[in-house]
């Protein structure tokens, strides 16, 4: 059972919800172009107004620190979606290259190998080597340091070595994991 403080205070913030809701999820939708994402938006910033309550109906201008709280919370949103995008875009900017007469035998190989890594190893070995992605792009993506990228690739790549039994590994995986990505390119 609640106190009479916390019942005013429940009152008090339902009639501000109420007031608010509809206004604060206009602005997520303004703000974000997501018209889907702005309900969400719109009620976690209520949410967290809840939680400081005390402090946000003490405020001058309540309903303008909750657009700010909103504005935030949509910047946050769409940094999110941009970092996204941008690792994305890593992916799918490479160029396509195609491979007549691929070893399919290889690539099998290849793949039950890379099954086999851990898959921060797999990730790093795949961006490096099928996607030619420089370590500072596949650091980004992964969100790791360089040197991480450079430790892991280096460990994968000894570890496929150890599991193809072969000397040339490196020629072997990099060709067939280049050919493997193709395959499943057009196997979508």
């Amino acid at each position: 059972m609640g106190t009479v403080v916390d019942d005013a205070a429940s009152v008090e913030f339902h009639a501000f919800f109420e007031r608010h809701y509809a206004e604060l999820a206009r602005l997520a939708h303004l703000l974000t172009g997501e018209p889907d994402a702005a309900d969400d938006l719109a009620a976690d910033a209520l949410l967290a107004l809840w939680h400081r309550w005390d402090r946000v109906r003490a405020a001058d201008h309540p309903a303008a620190y909750a657009r700010g709280v909103v504005a935030n919370l949509a910047r946050t949103r769409v940094r999110s979606a941009v970092r996204e995008r941008r690792r994305v875009a890593l992916f799918w900017s490479q160029r396509e290259e195609r491979t007549e007469n691929p070893d399919v035998a290889g690539v099998v190989d290849v793949r039950e190998a890379l099954r086999r890594l851990p898959f921060r190893k797999r990730a790093c070995v795949v961006l490096r080597h099928a996607f030619d992605l420089s370590e500072k792009d596949t650091a980004l993506a992964l969100g790791v340091s360089v040197g991480t990228v450079k430790s892991q690739t280096s460990k994968g790549m000894a570890e496929l070595q150890r599991l193809l039994g072969t000397g040339a590994a490196a020629t072997r995986v990099h060709a067939a994991i280049a050919r493997s990505g193709e395959a499943a390119g057009r196997n979508r």
